[in-house]
């Protein structure tokens, strides 16, 4: 049951409450990504909702990732058998990290400004 709490409304941090992470979820919707998906060059696909669904789900379960080194790894880990990081990057050119994030409706997590962050070139 979610109880009627403030949300940590800094943009640098996420409530460490995950009822608080939930209410804060509901603020985007599909039709919402996909704008910000087509504003990215991108023609969302299964392939890209099943990251974006990941992204979504890694935020409500663990909070605002510390960096975006500890999300491309778990990206790498949760997609190993299509590919990993190269398999993403076909996804999201400019990084799954980054531009997977904001199409999710999440804040980018720290160090990933570089858009070659986590690249295969």
């Amino acid at each position: 049951m979610i109880h009627s709490k403030t949300i940590n409304n800094d943009p640098q941090t996420s409530s460490p409450i995950k009822e608080d992470r939930l209410i804060e979820l509901q603020d985007w919707s599909r039709d919402k990504a996909e704008g910000i998906a087509v504003e990215e060059g991108i023609k969302m696909e299964e392939a890209h909702w099943q990251v974006v669904t990941f992204l979504r789900n890694y935020y409500l379960e663990n909070g605002k990732a510390d960096s975006g080194r500890e999300l491309a790894d778990a990206l790498n880990e949760a997609f190993k058998d299509q590919g990993g990081g190269v398999y993403l990057h076909t996804l999201f050119p400019e990084g799954p990290v980054a531009q997977g994030s904001r199409i999710a409706g999440l804040q980018v997590p720290a160090f990933t400004e570089d858009k070659s962050f986590g690249s295969v070139m």
